[in-house]
């Protein structure tokens, strides 16, 4: 063997068995409940991405991302995220291209097939790179492909990445560490991309036991465990006001 090759190969290996032990983890994890996996499944169903079309709007806002921005686990599409902002907000315009499972390559390609113009974009993302394994390469890439793109779309850009993924009462120990440590890692590069490209960050992430989805996990998740609920997603309305993400009504 060529002995260039072999520490490509070691690393290559390594990470191999690094994920398989930790999608075996997943399954040990999740098999005392399996019906939370059969619930995700449910609601991912039957979500559909609130949209909002008045007839003279003050404002165009697009929303791109996965399924927090579709609104997965809230109860209408009127609790989740952009139905909360087009509640508050009922003379704008809201478009939106999430779509559940929707990793930041699949934002970036949202983003590609949008119309220009907006006043805003919003971009919730991030939990499916964390759970999914997607390379901190690669990811960096991602964002920063991301964050390019929207500005074409959009005068203003907000980036709002999911929370700990690790605090979801969906994993268990020693998943729940895995998914931290590549939750914060995430955050990290998320507030790069927004700092490179002039956008503005909104941080959900926070430490254990200042986390109000788990101090409150049985109100602020849904009933799969890995989804904010209504009122999750009014605890990330208030974080998306309170962060200057968004005007107060």
């Amino acid at each position: 063997m060529n002995r260039t090759l072999r520490p490509a190969l070691h690393l290559s290996t390594r990470r191999l068995a690094t994920i398989a032990a930790v999608a075996a983890g997943a399954l040990l994890a999740t098999a005392c409940a399996p019906w939370r996996i059969w619930t995700v499944a449910e609601l991912a169903r039957g979500a559909r991405p609130f949209t909002a079309h008045p007839a003279q709007p003050d404002k165009r806002l697009l929303v791109v991302g996965d399924s927090t921005a579709v609104g997965t686990g809230a109860s209408t599409p009127a609790q989740s995220l952009p139905g909360l902002i087009g509640q508050q907000h009922p003379r704008w315009r809201i478009d939106n291209l999430a779509a559940n499972g929707a990793r930041f390559a699949d934002v970036a390609a949202q983003l590609e097939r949008a119309d220009g113009g907006y006043d805003m974009v919003l971009v919730l993302a991030g939990g499916n790179d964390v759970i999914r394994f997607t390379p901190a390469d690669t990811l960096r890439a991602e964002l920063q492909r991301t964050m390019s793109l929207a500005l074409q779309k959009g005068r203003r850009v907000v980036l709002m990445p999911c929370g700990d993924v690790g605090h979801a009462p969906f994993f268990a120990p020693p998943l729940s560490w895995v998914m931290s440590r590549r939750s914060k890692r995430l955050h990290a590069l998320a507030q790069e991309a927004a700092a490179d490209h002039g956008a503005h960050y909104v941080r959900l992430l926070r430490p254990r036991d200042q986390d109000p989805f788990v101090s409150r996990r049985n109100t602020l998740n849904a009933a799969d465990g890995l989804h904010p609920s209504s009122a999750g997603y009014q605890e990330w309305y208030r974080a998306l006001v309170a962060q200057g993400g968004l005007p107060a009504p």
